[in-house]
């Protein structure tokens, strides 16, 4: 990945955004520094034109006693030629020049682009899991991409056009000042009064242009939502209040860029009336000089053209502001996702080596199998940020190499207990521990790669079935695909696609049946291998058929596995070692199947609902 700010110090909000830039570019300087050299080439042949045209009319006009005559005895037609021959090489120059700044700075904005785009991308996704939690995919999807190409906008065009101006006003102020110094102030007298308010003109535009960045923003949620929703849009009927909010939202962004749009339309007209104030003085006041012979009429056209050369390009001065102004509210907003670090930390302790009868364990083929691990919570509090206690000083305990589900009604503490397990939270109080070692003390990678998850809430990727299969395992062979899909009954399906492993399985794998979509998941977590394997719901999505084969190939998958299975159907749990009954983020009642039904409590009423089962006395 390109382009760290190695040699930046600590940043923060304060530190311009141009600042930010040009210490995140360390990598790029050299091809900056080219680019901008080839921009001020460029600008430099592009201005020699005028003064050719300057030096022909003193020949045709001087003869010999021109300045090229008295310099090189040239006769006047001698003169033309050097001067055609002059204007060839300066307008090649001009076009190699052009070429080159093109190709720099274009090559610039794409390489800047690419590494912003994806050195923010891969920041925010080893952030805690609770920033997604507080902003949406929209806001998330308009900083990296809407706001890197704002960037790479201003890249591609403004900065070469703010060094050019630079360029046109150092050289021909030089010119001005040493050929005729008494037209020259009257030349530059516009100048200050442009430069201040395109000041003014910036300064205005700032909270207007972030404004118009924050209404992008809020249309890409909206739009991102409504396209994610789009069944239940369907299914409600409710395309026309949807089209409404979208009508709604893109109405305030069209808002904000017409009141950005007012004020940015006024600045080239004004400019426009300050430089031509410029141009009338030195029209009539240096022509007045070369009337009375204080100039040759060869400075005197130079210097008109050159006025109009010098004045002119500061109507772009609105135009580069624009988009300016633009990509520094993108800057800021990338720069301040890159700034946002990470609440939870890792520890600094390794992975605790696992013991017990499991730890010596060959697996098929001689392998080393994977060694079951014990997780547990102890006397775990836990809330989200503004919210009610979810869990109440919760104690569980998984046994390695044993199958314990987790059942509860809706609200119990089910996700937010799996999130705790994968470290998505820290409690608030109490401790996680795997094999003792509390999860705060371990890296965060460790403990996930010991961790298999199959979620309620299947995703696949967009791709094929081998590439969402080798997701936590890339180095896994079809043979190792093929044994994860026979266990997960996924293997016939699989098999009955045109291309097999290589089928597409589309967005979100909306190719496949929910059954499909929950079974490659499961297929996923196995090709994983890991020690530890939860399953969150991993059967809801499947029929009775189906849901019975699973099981009968997870009591093969989970026998030297530690299994934690959070059920909401019963049926897939009644086998496990133990189970345990949440209610209100509390562990209520604790046991296998039977004893719980003995029990005629939590458990034995959340079966009779489920089987319709007369109830067991207690």
């Amino acid at each position: 990945m390109a382009a760290a700010p190695t040699d930046a110090a600590p940043t923060a909000a304060s530190v311009p955004p141009l600042v930010r830039l040009w210490r995140y570019a360390g990598a790029h300087r050299p091809r900056i520094v080219r680019a901008g050299l080839f921009s001020v080439l460029n600008k430099t042949f592009d201005l020699a034109p005028p003064f050719l045209i300057g030096v022909a009319v003193d020949s045709v006009v001087g003869g010999d006693g021109s300045f090229l005559g008295r310099t090189f005895g040239l006769a006047a037609v001698e003169q033309l030629w050097v001067l055609a021959a002059a204007t060839f090489l300066v307008w090649a120059l001009e076009s190699a020049t052009e070429y080159v700044f093109q190709v720099q700075w274009r090559g610039l904005a794409q390489a800047l682009e690419h590494d912003l785009r994806t050195e923010t991308y891969d920041h925010v996704q080893r952030l805690d899991v609770a920033l997604f939690e507080r902003r949406t995919t929209g806001g998330l999807m308009s900083v990296l991409n809407d706001d890197v190409n704002q960037l790479e906008r201003f890249l591609d065009v403004g900065a070469n056009e703010v060094l050019q101006l630079l360029t046109t006003v150092v050289l021909l102020g030089a010119f001005f000042f040493v050929a005729a110094p008494g037209v020259a102030w009257l030349a530059f007298l516009p100048i200050p009064l442009i430069v201040w308010g395109s000041l003014r003109f910036q300064r205005r535009m700032a909270p207007r242009y972030a404004a118009v960045r924050e209404e992008v923003e809020a249309i890409n949620e909206d739009l991102a939502n409504h396209l994610a929703g789009i069944a239940v849009v369907k299914s409600f009927t409710a395309e026309d209040r949807a089209a409404e909010r979208i009508e709604a939202g893109s109405r305030r962004y069209l808002a904000a860029n017409e009141r950005a749009i007012r004020i940015s339309s006024a600045f080239v007209p004004l400019i426009r009336m300050a430089i031509v104030v410029g141009f009338m003085a030195t029209l009539v006041w240096g022509g007045t000089l070369a009337i009375a012979g204080g100039i040759s009429v060869g400075i005197y056209s130079t210097l008109v053209f050159m006025t109009q050369r010098l004045l002119w390009p500061l109507t772009r001065l609105g135009q580069t502001f624009d988009l300016y102004q633009r990509a520094m509210a993108s800057t800021r907003r990338i720069f301040a996702l890159l700034d946002t670090a990470p609440v939870m930390r890792d520890g600094p302790d390794p992975l605790p080596t696992p013991a017990g009868p499991h730890a010596e364990a060959p697996g098929p083929g001689g392998a080393r199998a994977p060694v079951p691990r014990a997780l547990a919570l102890e006397g775990v509090h836990f809330a989200y940020p503004g919210g009610a206690p979810v869990l109440r000083g919760l104690d569980l305990a998984f046994p390695a190499g044993a199958t314990t589900g987790v059942v509860g009604a809706t609200g119990a503490g089910k996700s937010t207990l799996v999130k705790l397990l994968l470290r998505f939270h820290d409690p608030d109080d109490g401790r996680v521990t795997l094999d003792g070692a509390d999860l705060r003390t371990l890296a965060r990678t460790d403990v996930r790669r010991a961790i298999g998850l199959v979620s309620q809430d299947v995703y696949l990727f967009r791709g094929t079935v081998r590439d969402n299969l080798r997701i936590g395992r890339p180095d896994a062979d079809d043979a190792a695909l093929w044994a994860a899909l026979e266990a997960a009954e996924a293997a016939d399906f699989v098999a009955a696609l045109p291309r097999g492993l290589d089928a597409l399985v589309g967005e979100r794998g909306q190719t496949l049946s929910g059954g499909q979509r929950q079974r490659l998941s499961l297929a996923r977590a196995l090709v994983k291998d890991p020690p530890i394997l939860i399953l969150d719901e991993a059967t809801s999505a499947v029929d009775n058929e189906t849901e019975a084969a699973i099981q009968r190939s997870l009591r093969t998958v989970t026998a030297d596995r530690t299994t934690i299975v959070i059920a909401h159907r019963l049926s897939t749990i009644r086998h496990a070692d133990a189970i345990h009954v949440l209610e209100d983020g509390r562990l209520v009642e604790s046991g296998r199947h039977e004893a719980l039904r003995a029990l005629g409590g939590a458990y034995e009423a959340l079966w009779t609902v489920q089987t319709g089962a007369a109830p067991v006395e207690a």
